[in-house]
């Protein structure tokens, strides 16, 4: 087996390793718990405006650009469907996941690194605190809730933003948008759109405390493994993303 192979399956297996810390800290509520609520802020509501903001600019051009690439023949209705299809089944979380990746991925990793470097985590261990729930946990938990609230915000609000740019800037009507929201709507297409959103924030938070667990000593190696974070969180969140849409886009038709 060559070297890069090898190297591979080490970095799965230490994966593998970290995962299972996570779960052993799950049993030690009394060190994470304190914490959960002050991550919960930090991952979500600090998250609240840019995530409305990208939102807004996602239902804007979805509904401008459906309205002018349609042919002649087609009806008007067929905007708010492909408007709402495409934000809460995609973008909505997708976009989502992706933005906080760099806003709250990074800060996770640079915050966990920063402790590692400065062998915070060391002093951690011998106070006979687990460092993997006191640092990990309240993350993993706080993404796991707040990724989905955001994500369900984002949806609303990419709604709400494509049927006033269409109102506003073409020539639909507000009959004829809320007729294509209406078509072929289930509520499964908005458990779809939270799943995503679940998977997405289990991602972020478990790929960058990783990262920040195992950074380098110094600057540098801080510098890098955020670098590394963002990267190979945004990554995994694509594939996610398509193995998601594979294994459920069945359940999704009306």
């Amino acid at each position: 087996m060559s070297r890069d192979a090898l190297g591979f399956f080490r970095k799965v297996g230490e994966r593998g390793y970290f995962m299972r810390d996570i779960g052993r800290a799950f049993s030690d509520p009394r060190t994470y718990g304190p914490e959960i609520v002050r991550q919960m802020r930090n991952i979500g509501v600090d998250s609240l405006p840019l995530a409305a903001i990208v939102a807004a600019f996602i239902g804007a051009v979805t509904a401008i650009q459906t309205r002018y690439q349609l042919f002649g023949g087609v009806q008007l209705s067929v905007v708010g469907l492909i408007s709402r299809q495409s934000i809460i089944l995609e973008l909505g979380p997708l976009l989502t996941g992706l933005v906080l990746t760099g806003r709250v991925g990074a800060r996770i990793t640079a915050e966990i690194g920063t402790m590692r470097v400065t062998e915070q985590i060391d002093a951690l261990e011998t106070l006979a605190y687990d460092p993997v729930a006191y640092l990990v946990v309240p993350r993993l938990i706080a993404a796991l809730v707040m990724l989905p609230v955001l994500t369900i915000l984002a949806d609303a609000i990419g709604v709400l933003t494509a049927m006033v740019t269409a109102l506003v800037a073409t020539d639909l009507t507000a009959a004829d948008f809320t007729a294509g929201l209406r078509l072929s709507f289930t509520p499964f297409q908005i458990v779809y759109s939270v799943i995503k959103a679940t998977i997405f924030g289990g991602a972020i938070a478990f790929f960058c405390s990783y990262e920040g667990y195992t950074a380098n000593v110094g600057a540098e190696g801080v510098g890098r493994s955020t670098a590394q974070a963002v990267v190979v969180t945004s990554v995994a969140i694509l594939v996610l993303d398509a193995l998601t849409a594979v294994l459920l886009a069945p359940y999704l038709q009306a």
